[in-house]
C-alpha cells in the first residue's frame, strides 16, 4: 500500500512541475509578444508624427455603452469603433472604462494597456487582425481616415 501512495505523490509532483513549466513558457511567450507589439506601436506613433497625421483628443466609452467620456490623451484612433488608440508617446489604449459620474463630469483617465500582436484574438471568426496590419492601414489612410459618428458601428463588433 505504501508503494501506491508514493507513486501517487510522485505523479502529483511531476504534474505540478509540468504545469509550472507550461505556465512559465506561456508567460515568456506573452512577454515576447507584448514587447514586439509595443515596438510596433512605438514605430506607428513615430511615423504618424513624422507624417504630420492629425491627432484627436481621445474619448473613452463606458462599459455599458451608454456614453463616452473625455480624456486628456491626445493621439490616433486605430480602429473605426474608436475602441483602440495610440497616444503621441507611443502607448496603446483600450478605450473603455467603468460607468462613472466622476468621469462624466471631469473626464476619464484610462491607463495604457499592453498591446496585443493580434487585435481581436479569441473573438468571432473574421474579427481578428494582426496589429501590424491595423496600424499600417491607419497610416496608409492618413487624415482621410474618419471614425464613424459616435454610436455607429461598422457591422456587429467590427474592428474595421
Amino acid at each position: 500500500m505504501a508503494a501506491v501512495t508514493d507513486d501517487g505523490r510522485q505523479w502529483r509532483e511531476e504534474r505540478r512541475r509540468a504545469v509550472r513549466a507550461h505556465a512559465e513558457a506561456d508567460a515568456r511567450q506573452r512577454a515576447a509578444e507584448q514587447a514586439e507589439a509595443a515596438e510596433l506601436v512605438a514605430r506607428f506613433a513615430a511615423e504618424a508624427t513624422r507624417r504630420g497625421l492629425r491627432t484627436d483628443r481621445l474619448t473613452v466609452a463606458a462599459y455599458d455603452g451608454r456614453g463616452r467620456y473625455r480624456t486628456r490623451i491626445t493621439g490616433w484612433y486605430v480602429d473605426r469603433a474608436r475602441s483602440r488608440a495610440v497616444d503621441t508617446d507611443g502607448r496603446f489604449y483600450l478605450l473603455t472604462v467603468p460607468t462613472s459620474l466622476r468621469s462624466r463630469l471631469f473626464g476619464a483617465e484610462p491607463e495604457p494597456s499592453p498591446p496585443p500582436l493580434v487585435v481581436g484574438r479569441g473573438g468571432r471568426d473574421g474579427e481578428s487582425v494582426p496589429l501590424a496590419t491595423l496600424l499600417d492601414a491607419r497610416l496608409a489612410a492618413g487624415d482621410d481616415w474618419r471614425c464613424p459618428p459616435v454610436g455607429h458601428r461598422s457591422g456587429p463588433g467590427r474592428i474595421w
